[in-house]
């Protein structure tokens, strides 16, 4: 069984994004603040590309924790991650 971990530990977080070759980004047109993601692969139209400053100061005024898993059940590397109230 692969568990999620939850961390709000900045280097934890930009390590486990670097790993998996993503980048900080909100979802476009969010005035204040904005919605946070981690842009995988190809830019997708819907994100605007932050820089990881931005990301975390957005990550500290919402209190948030972000929710991850390394593996997958198979033991392959996962991608999936949540960001949560912390």
């Amino acid at each position: 069984m692969s568990d999620a971990k939850t961390t709000s530990n900045h280097t934890e977080i930009r390590e486990w994004v670097e790993e998996r070759n993503g980048r900080p980004a909100k979802v476009r047109g969010e005035k204040t603040g904005g919605i946070l993601r981690i842009d995988f692969g190809k830019p997708e139209d819907a994100l605007e590309a932050i820089s990881w400053d931005d990301f975390f100061r957005i990550f500290d005024e919402n209190d948030l924790a972000f929710l991850h898993q390394d593996k997958t059940f198979e033991g392959k590397i996962s991608r999936f991650n949540k960001f949560i109230a912390a």
